[in-house]
């Protein structure tokens, strides 16, 4: 699948950061091809790449994440594809897909996003994120749940069956710290891992949208369950923190 092009200005953007890459391990029987690489993880920092035409403008682009290991290597490239008239005019709640590439540009994680309000009272409004890996077999969902109080989700295979759940704070916007959306087992008993909205600093949270993440999950978990745990943390991304950056984009103008 192309996606404009994106693949090949990736790498090439890659090597000129001369970013180092995290060496490809043997992969697992029955891992899908490219997620070897979370076989042997249990953090993933994800970048997003701060836009100057967005910046300085206003016009809302195609967002871009660099995603690495614990210890600063390489490990993909996510790149953003939607609508442009989508993008200016429903903000954060526009559809999109998401193409996670290896060092190669190959594809080896497909997202979806379809396009849903921000009511979160609604049943039909809940949100949610498909996740494919290869490209076109989907592993796993990440579902928005109902809730009053502080926002949850569900983690599920393929077949729908809850494997974890996670819940973020009753408050989002927090100056000066970090955002943590808690991961726990199937039951909510048991603490897994946790994704966190990580505080970047006065000017850059306040100037632009590109924000930075740290996701925590334990060693052995399925490698499927990590890059639906990726899906989740650009899910999040766009449903709590997008929002804030472009309503302080708009107060400027």
């Amino acid at each position: 699948r192309e996606f404009y092009g994106i693949r090949n200005d990736l790498v090439v953007m890659a090597a000129k950061q001369d970013v180092p890459w995290m060496p490809a391990p043997q992969a697992p029987i029955g891992c899908p091809p490219g997620l070897e690489y979370l076989s042997q993880i249990d953090q993933l920092l994800v970048h997003q790449q701060v836009e100057l035409l967005e910046v300085i403008t206003g016009f809302e682009t195609e967002n871009k994440y660099r995603i690495r290991n614990a210890i600063g290597q390489q490990v993909y490239f996510a790149a953003e594809e939607s609508n442009c008239c989508l993008r200016q005019y429903c903000g954060p709640s526009r559809p999109f897909a998401m193409a996670i590439t290896d060092n190669n540009g190959a594809e080896v994680i497909h997202m979806e996003r379809p396009m849903r309000c921000n009511c979160f009272l609604c049943f039909c409004c809940l949100q949610e994120m498909e996740v494919q890996s290869p490209p076109g077999t989907i592993i796993g969902y990440v579902k928005q749940n109902c809730t009053l109080w502080k926002p949850e989700f569900t983690i599920t295979n393929d077949n729908g069956d809850s494997v974890l759940k996670m819940q973020g704070p009753c408050c989002t916007c927090q100056f000066c710290a970090d955002v943590e959306f808690q991961v726990f087992s199937a039951d909510g008993t048991q603490p897994v891992g946790k994704i966190s909205k990580q505080w970047s600093g006065l000017a850059k949270e306040y100037f632009t949208d590109a924000d930075n993440f740290g996701i925590q999950f334990p060693m052995d978990l399925d490698v499927k369950m990590k890059a639906v745990m990726l899906g989740a943390c650009f899910l999040i991304d766009f449903m709590f923190f997008e929002q804030k950056q472009n309503n302080n984009r708009n107060r400027r103008y």
